[in-house]
């Protein structure tokens, strides 16, 4: 396990407090990263089904496939795991009612992680038919997730090795970035810097666009070769012990287009005026306010997104981003120990000309600490 046992009770303990608070007998999750944080179990076996429960008493059980025994019992602090047997047509709800049912949580108040990757709508049938008449079930999905907002300082150590990993990662993008080399090349030197810095893989595969594709925001298959004149817009993470610190950038290469030098002032000045809207009491919609109003006041309305970042941490596949999201009118509170990424994102499509600045955020009692050594400067190639 990656943290010391006194961080994992403190972690308990303020689980079992939000549960007593909620009158719950249980929590059952689903959700890997709630896992991970309660007790440090490492896995992408969510794919398959699992649950983990937490009653009152504080005891942990979890209910996994064979493969994950073994990781479990290496990565976690589990010691109650059970193991449903693969089969055809084999309803691995049927073993969680009966394991419920030896752990006299019938009739029980039940708090489930319904909004995750980890149930999905074809188990939460089967799980609701085993269920309904078995306990019943109250939506938990934001106990765990609420928890996990403000980041000890342990975890705090991990989202800066994170953001040390995404600098490493764009001083390798800027050595290799040139006409004639492929994105596929950047892409290695990026991940290859971050797995020789000791990083993990991230949550999802970095987003990488050459020319038009520079003007999107998710990543493709396919690899473009950069041109004398292009840009190429980058968006990746570093990540240490699964926690993220993400880093948005669009490189020019060769000459700017006539727009691209105004598209970076306005994207800087979007991003200072969240940084002076980043303080304790504020929410997260006062931070997209503060973007919006910059991008707007530069005549980009038409040109930017409807969000402009969100929390983030420890996250597994398929995202890193983790709620909530800077967007209109969100009443989340800005707190302090809030590890948090905010992205500029400007993408004209009349003209064709990208321009993106993000980096992530410590939130302190006296306002935002940057965690990336860039400068805010548009960078040519």
């Amino acid at each position: 396990m990656l943290f010391d046992k006194q961080e994992y009770a403190a972690r308990k303990e303020k689980a079992l407090a939000a549960m007593k608070e909620r009158n719950l007998d249980a929590l059952l999750m689903f959700a890997q990263e709630s896992m991970y944080w309660l007790t440090g179990y490492d896995t992408f076996g969510y794919c398959f089904f699992q649950c983990l429960i937490l009653t009152p008493d504080g005891r942990t059980t979890l209910l996994t496939r064979s493969a994950d025994l073994r990781q479990a019992q290496r990565t976690s602090n589990i010691d109650d795991i059970h193991v449903w047997i693969d089969g055809a047509n084999v309803n691995p709800t049927v073993n969680l009612r009966d394991l419920m049912g030896e752990m006299d949580l019938l009739g029980s108040r039940l708090g489930v992680e319904f909004d995750t990757h980890g149930l999905t709508a074809h188990l939460y049938r089967l799980l609701d038919e085993r269920l309904n008449n078995f306990a019943e079930m109250q939506d938990a999905s934001s106990l765990i997730q609420t928890l996990r907002l403000r980041k000890s300082k342990a975890e705090q150590a991990f989202v800066r090795e994170a953001a040390r990993q995404g600098d490493l990662a764009l001083d390798a993008a800027m050595e290799v970035a040139a006409p004639g080399i492929s994105e596929g090349h950047v892409l290695a030197a990026m991940q290859g810097a971050i797995f020789q810095a000791g990083g993990d893989y991230p949550g999802n595969e970095f987003i990488i666009g050459a020319g038009d594709d520079a003007l999107l925001c998710r990543y493709k298959a396919g690899r473009n070769i950069i041109e004398a004149k292009d840009q190429l817009t980058l968006e990746w993470s570093g990540a240490a012990a699964h926690y993220h610190a993400p880093l948005m950038r669009t490189l020019v290469i060769g000459k700017p287009r006539d727009n691209h030098q105004a598209l970076f002032d306005a994207a800087k000045d979007a991003l200072l005026a969240v940084e002076k809207t980043l303080q304790v009491g504020k929410t997260f919609g006062d931070v997209f306010e503060a973007h919006a109003r910059a991008l707007d006041a530069a005549g980009l309305s038409n040109h930017r997104l409807n969000a402009c970042g969100y929390n983030v941490g420890a996250r597994f596949s398929p995202s890193w981003m983790d709620g909530p999201m800077f967007f209109r009118e969100n009443t989340q509170e800005i707190q302090a120990h809030m590890s948090l990424f905010a992205h500029m994102i400007i993408m004209d499509s009349n003209s064709g000309a990208a321009m993106t600045l993000g980096q992530t955020y410590l939130t302190h009692d006296n306002g935002p600490e940057n965690l990336s050594r860039h400068k805010l400067e548009m960078i040519v190639l």
